[in-house]
């Protein structure tokens, strides 16, 4: 009987996968004036059914790829930005913003040998990517594989974040640099 209704459960989320990148994935944004709140609650429904875990009230905009999502782990008032790629297997937080054209990558090209051309040397171990709650993510962020973005951080659009940093930081660049910690703003407020 178990194995019926793990059928069945796969049955539902290939149904779902095929639905939202059949159709609503290509609907408009979440913000368009007619009908922006029945196209997000489309595809909120699709990734409910698709997901690992989707939170309450998750934005998946217009054009969001997420490959089958099958291990994708989403918090509440969390979303995935218009046109974003991300891993199947990412973990985002709750109360995440993500800007449009995140690009997040999961795994590089090896390049180790020279007498080998990089296109015929295969790719890295798949590295899972965490971000943690209250994290704002700006447009056409690159993330590298494997990075862990902590509490409270602020990654500055066009950021390539190649490395982690603590909780509550704010970075930007190419590469990525510390640009200040939102806890100095907090103790300037209590001094």
């Amino acid at each position: 009987m178990n194995s019926i209704l793990k059928k069945a459960g796969f049955g539902r989320k290939l149904f779902a996968l095929g639905l939202y990148y059949g159709l609503f994935r290509y609907l408009p944004s979440s913000t368009f004036l007619v009908g922006g709140k029945l196209f997000k609650w489309g595809r909120y429904l699709c990734c409910k059914n698709i997901f690992q875990f989707c939170g309450t009230n998750v934005n998946v905009e217009r054009l969001a790829f997420f490959g089958n999502g099958l291990k994708l782990c989403i918090g509440n008032n969390s979303g995935l930005g218009v046109n974003c790629v991300v891993p199947s297997d990412i973990v985002i937080g709750e109360n995440v913003m993500m800007g449009p054209n995140v690009y997040i990558l999961s795994a590089n090209h090896q390049f180790d040998r020279v007498d080998i051309p990089m296109c015929k040397q295969g790719h890295s171990v798949t590295r899972q990517t965490i971000i943690g709650d209250d994290v704002w993510i700006g447009r056409q962020v690159i993330l590298t594989p494997g990075r862990k973005i902590k509490t409270g951080s602020i990654i500055a659009a066009g950021a390539v974040l190649t490395k982690d940093f603590p909780e509550y930081s704010i970075v930007g660049g190419n590469p990525a640099k510390l640009i200040r910690s939102r806890l100095e703003d907090i103790n300037k407020v209590i001094s």
